[in-house]
Formats: C-alpha cells, sequence, structure tokens
C-alpha cells in the first residue's frame, strides 16, 4: 500500500512539471499582435493569405468561408515552426498600451469577449502572439490553451 502512496505521487509530480515546463518554454518576452487588425478585409477571401513578416519569420493565414482556419509561421532557413494556440478573455494586443480605466466609455470595453491567440517562439527566446477575436475562428476551441501572462 504505501508503495502505491509513492508511485501516485510521483505520477503526480511529474505530471505538475509537464504543465510548469510548458509554461515556461518561451523564456524572453510576448509580443502582442493584433491579428484582426493585421489581416484586414482578406479575412473576405477564401485561400492562404500572408499575415505578417518578421525577419526570417512569415506568418499565413488559412481563410475558410470567412472564418480563420489555421496559423502557419515558416523560417526561411528552418521551414515549418511549431505553432502554440491560446484562449483569453483579456485583449491582449492592447496590453502593453496605456489605457485609462475610469474614463473608459462601456462601448469601448469588450464585454466578454473570448481572444485566441496563435503564437511561435523566435531566435531570441521571445513569443510573438497574433490575437483574433473567437467570431474569427473557424474551431476556436480546439487546442487551445489558456493564455497566462507573464509578470
Amino acid at each position: 500500500m504505501i508503495r502505491l502512496h509513492h508511485v501516485l505521487a510521483a505520477c503526480v509530480a511529474v505530471a505538475s512539471l509537464a504543465f510548469v515546463a510548458d509554461a515556461v518554454v518561451a523564456k524572453g518576452k510576448h509580443h502582442h499582435q493584433d491579428g484582426k487588425k493585421l489581416l484586414g478585409d482578406k479575412i473576405k477571401k477564401d485561400g492562404q493569405h500572408q499575415l505578417d513578416k518578421k525577419g526570417d519569420y512569415e506568418t499565413t493565414v488559412d481563410v475558410k468561408k470567412g472564418k480563420i482556419a489555421g496559423v502557419k509561421v515558416k523560417h526561411a532557413k528552418k521551414g515549418e515552426m511549431p505553432v502554440k494556440k491560446y484562449k483569453s478573455t483579456k485583449k491582449m494586443a492592447e496590453a502593453g498600451g496605456f489605457q485609462r480605466v475610469a474614463y473608459t466609455l462601456a462601448q469601448a470595453q469588450s464585454l466578454g469577449t473570448t481572444w485566441i491567440g496563435y503564437a511561435y517562439i523566435d531566435d531570441y527566446g521571445d513569443e510573438v502572439i497574433y490575437w483574433f477575436p473567437y467570431e474569427m475562428i473557424y474551431d476556436g476551441d480546439t487546442g487551445a490553451i489558456e493564455y497566462i501572462p507573464i509578470a
């Protein structure tokens, strides 16, 4: 019986480390981008569209029926890069800017909107995240993990 407790404790410890390691992968800064603004009117046309280009990284969006079906990041020398999918209830693309809490109009606030972010880690260890409103995503919940901002 004691051996079972030790095995169970070890399993819990390993599972906890897996979650912590996943959150600590990007050791650098988080760069939040407004994906909706970058995509613009391209959302109306199906197909692959270039969203952004930063150095050797090119980010493309796959649009189907007016919604985003996926985001891909390709490095000029390394090829396809892994993309992580996040979800958040905060509009992270504006998180770095100055916001007046007391004087914000109710119409300007995001009330109950869920945001979906697609992220990759660049050569410097920084995580670049493109945020879109949930309504723009073809299958928003699938594979998305809760985004926890770094301090």
